[in-house]
This record gives C-alpha cells, structure tokens and sequence, in this order.
C-alpha cells in the first residue's frame, strides 16, 4: 500500500484526487494539508512514501517545499501538480527533486498511473513535459559540458581516475599518496598524464572536470 499525502490550497482539487486515489485498492490517501509550510509537520505525522504537491500556494510554493524535503532523513518522493505546462516550472521543479510533474487536466487514470510508477522508483512526466525535459538537455550548455567532461575521463585509467577524484576534493600530493599508497612521484605522474589526457594546465582545471564529470 502507497501512502500519498495531498498538498493543495484549493478544498475541491483535494477532494477530487482523495476520491480518485481512494477507489484504488493500492494507494491510500494519508492527510492532506493546504500549503507547503504544513508539510514537513504532515510529513512527520502521516509518514506518506509520496507526496502530491501543488506548485502554487499562498505561502510557500511547491518547489520551494520539494527543495526543503531533500534535508529530511528519508524524504518521500514528489510528484507536482499544476495548471500551467511552462518548461521554467517543470525544470524547477525536476531540479529542487521532485519524480514526476503532471497536469491538473491530467485524467483520474494518468494521475493513478502517475502515483504508482513513482512509488515503484521510476518518473513520471507528461508527454510534453517530457518532451520538454529532453529538449533542455539536447541544449543545455550546462549538460554539454557534463557530456564532454564524462568523455574526457573516459580515457583515464583506473589509477588515474583515483588521483583525478582526489585532486577534485582538494587533496595535496601528500595527501593523494598517503590516501592511495603511492608515492609523491608516481602521483605526480599519474596527474601528469590526466592533464594531458583531459587537455587542461592546472589542478583547478582537473577538479572542475571532476566534479562536472560526476566523480566527486
């Protein structure tokens, strides 16, 4: 059994998915508040595995209350709703780490559908939310140079790989040897070599393709 939590300021779209989630044998609605600076608290009473979540409210947005949920110990997933399907608002969203954004026009069987797969672990976007999400990563210039740092640390050795990560988390040589049993030369020239092979002149350069590469 999937508990949700519904957060909406407007009483009829609360009683709609509690009616809608209701029917459903697999997903039992736990609470509902009316604005994001309930939910932590409600959060603690109900102890939903997902929350609903309205992006606009009068208090504290949706995506602000996401954003705040990620210091909880085991935060449960989010799925957001609103009216509007602007991409600024979808990608806010997916950022401040909500699983899923979907329409309030959505139907009663996409938004069930919706809760489910986001309690089995996957997402859930509309279809042009989705198609959104995928066109800001083709163009991201941010994504680009993820992708070109994760090719670029393609090329490295296991070896290397180690004394990039611990450049990027701003470890000495001395350091780096003592961390990885080696001494001070080999790991000089082990950095050697990575600069070469990612094609920059400083440390700082290596660490900043380390963390956009994902490594650190």
């Amino acid at each position: 059994m999937t508990r949700v939590l519904l957060v909406d300021d407007d009483p009829l779209v609360c009683g709609a998915l509690q009616t809608m989630l209701g029917a459903t044998e697999d997903l039992d609605v736990v609470g509902s508040v009316n604005d994001g600076d309930q939910v932590i608290e409600a959060i603690h009473r109900h102890r939903p595995d997902l929350v609903l979540m309205d992006v606009r409210m009068a208090r504290q947005d949706g995506i602000t209350t996401t954003a705040a949920l990620s210091a909880l110990a085991s935060p449960p997933k989010v799925i957001m709703l609103t009216t509007f399907d602007h991409d600024d608002v979808m990608l806010r969203a997916v950022h401040a780490g909500a699983a899923g954004f979907l329409l309030k026009t959505a139907s009663p069987l996409d938004i069930i559908a919706a809760v489910r797969s986001v309690a089995a672990g996957e997402g859930a976007l509309s279809a042009r939310s989705a198609r959104q999400v995928v066109e800001h990563l083709q163009s991201d210039p941010a994504g680009e140079l993820r992708r070109t740092a994760a090719g670029l640390v393609a090329t490295l050795t296991p070896r290397e790989l180690d004394v990039v990560r611990c450049v990027g988390r701003g470890m000495t040589t001395a350091q780096i040897a003592a961390e990885l049993f080696l001494g001070e030369a080999t790991v000089k020239s082990h950095l050697a070599r990575s600069q070469d092979k990612l094609g920059v002149a400083s440390r700082v350069e290596v660490g900043i393709i380390a963390d956009r590469a994902g490594l650190l």
